[in-house]
């Protein structure tokens, strides 16, 4: 266990702000980890844990309590059938964890390529891009369940894995059996993943037209694994999504919509042109990127001129520090865009990363 002295938030933060950090420590064994833990909700000691800090906006007054993150980052393959079930401790880095599975023949992860973060984190979330999601391949979770105080093991239908979804962030705001309310970190710490894949050396199906389109194949159709990781990281770079210190348009959490889902009637009024996508149940999803840019707001757009936060000078979907913003500057921001679009359409945008001290 290491304690670290004198970090804040935008230290460990891709958004690169937040403020001071009361207590930080990186926990390099799971008993460790769930002794922090287990001390912290003893004493009413507030808890964030942090894993590749891609997901998190923090408020520039900092963190009055334990910042606790996972220092593990192991792989072990659990059994070696038709389908190889690997699991991963939840520090490990998710885009190193998606190379190794393509350099072991393995296949199912590759268009979630380059998503920064770590494996802990991408259950909450039900991480997915490009037409893939982690509940195709996604087996088992174990965490401390901090409600229960013991290790449980939840499958992926305990999860509700829906979009960017799950029962471990639904628990950030819906009270426990106990009656606790948690945050910023809720009720299950994800310890290790265990993912299913198929060995292969071609990819699932490709769902994503642009994808598909880079690849020079038909929806529906598989590629070569790696070609596909290849086609995923120049497709992300190309929006800015991609981890570069060089480049203020990394400078993010991604996507900081979700992209919204409707009601038949709501998505009905939506102007001709806009994207709807069947999303089950009588509703429908469409794209927070197209709301914003038909509700004026193009890319690079700030509140004023010469603002340290701005969108994205590639992608309208993310909200960015052009150096020397302050958590305040990326909400001021990202106010005005959501209050834009609900101008404009009626639709109100949620936004995707973890709010620590900040209420929209």
């Amino acid at each position: 266990m290491t304690v670290l002295r004198g970090y804040t938030l935008a230290d460990l933060t891709t958004f690169r702000v937040g403020g001071p950090i009361d207590r930080f420590v990186r926990a390099g064994s799971e008993a460790e980890l769930i002794a922090q833990i287990r001390e912290a909700d003893a004493d009413g000691t507030p808890l964030l844990i942090i894993g590749g800090g891609s997901n998190i906006l923090a408020s520039d007054d900092g963190f009055e309590g334990l910042v606790l993150q996972d220092a593990r980052s192991e792989i072990t393959v659990v059994d070696d059938g038709a389908n190889v079930s690997v699991q991963a401790s939840a520090g490990t880095n998710w885009d190193m964890f998606v190379a190794w599975t393509l350099e072991e023949g393995l296949s199912g992860l590759e268009a979630l390529s380059g998503i920064p973060g770590t494996v802990g984190a991408s259950p909450v979330q039900n991480v997915g891009a490009y037409g893939q999601d982690v509940s195709a391949t996604l087996k088992e979770v174990r965490a401390w369940d901090r409600d229960a105080r013991k290790i449980v093991t939840l499958s992926r239908e305990d999860l509700h894995l829906s979009y960017r979804h799950s029962v471990l962030k639904e628990s950030l705001s819906t009270p426990q059996p106990s009656g606790r309310t948690y945050g910023p970190t809720g009720r299950w710490v994800v310890l290790s993943v265990t993912f299913s894949l198929p060995r292969s050396s071609m990819s699932a199906p490709v769902l994503y037209g642009e994808l598909a389109r880079h690849l020079g194949v038909e929806v529906g159709q598989s590629a070569p694994s790696t070609r596909v990781r290849e086609a995923v990281l120049s497709l992300r770079r190309g929006k800015g999504m991609v981890l570069d210190p060089g480049d203020h348009d990394t400078w993010s959490a991604g996507s900081f919509f979700t992209n919204p889902i409707l009601s038949d009637e709501a998505a009905a009024a939506l102007p001709e042109g806009a994207p709807r996508f069947p999303a089950g149940q009588g509703r429908v999803k469409t794209s927070a990127a197209w709301l914003i840019d038909h509700a004026g707001f193009a890319k690079g757009f700030a509140v004023s001129e010469g603002a340290p936060a701005s969108l994205s000078t590639r992608h309208v979907l993310a909200l960015t520090n052009r150096g020397g913003a302050r958590a305040s500057d990326v909400v001021a921001l990202a106010r005005r865009v959501r209050d834009g679009v609900r101008e404009a359409f009626g639709v109100t945008l949620v936004p995707e990363p973890v709010a620590v001290g900040i209420s929209w």
